[in-house]
């Protein structure tokens, strides 16, 4: 299996498990040290980021993948979110940064102004 391979194998499984609401296959995934940022929410390790997905995966009632653009040691995928809240769809890019084969750093981008009058609900 080549670097390329295992980069998507992971950043795909980690990507299917986490919408499944799998939070222990999506941890299998995560290397350590693990650092996750988005315009709500930034974890400095893999039990807290792991935390909020139950939460995440609780309004989301679909995801259509846009892109998926692989390297060696980083990802990027684009996707569209279905949510069952006012914001509706919104549409989301994610790049990953691998080390041995596992995620090690999540970066999600998002327009977050829609998100603004729920953010009290969302902010850990």
């Amino acid at each position: 299996m080549t670097t390329l391979d295992q980069t998507r194998g992971a950043v795909r499984g980690y990507h299917e498990a986490r919408f499944r609401g799998d939070v222990a296959t999506a941890a299998t995934h995560l290397g350590e040290p693990f650092h996750f940022r988005s315009p709500f929410i930034s974890s400095e390790d893999r039990t807290g980021h792991l935390a909020t997905l139950p939460g995440f995966v609780s309004i989301v009632t679909g995801v259509d993948l846009i892109s998926e653009l692989y390297g060696e040691a980083e990802a990027t995928l684009v996707y569209d979110v279905h949510t069952a809240t006012p914001v509706g769809t919104q549409r989301t890019a994610e790049h990953f940064r691998l080390e041995n084969g596992k995620i090690v750093s999540i970066a999600l981008l998002f327009d977050a102004s829609p998100w603004q009058a729920m953010r009290s609900h969302i902010e850990p």
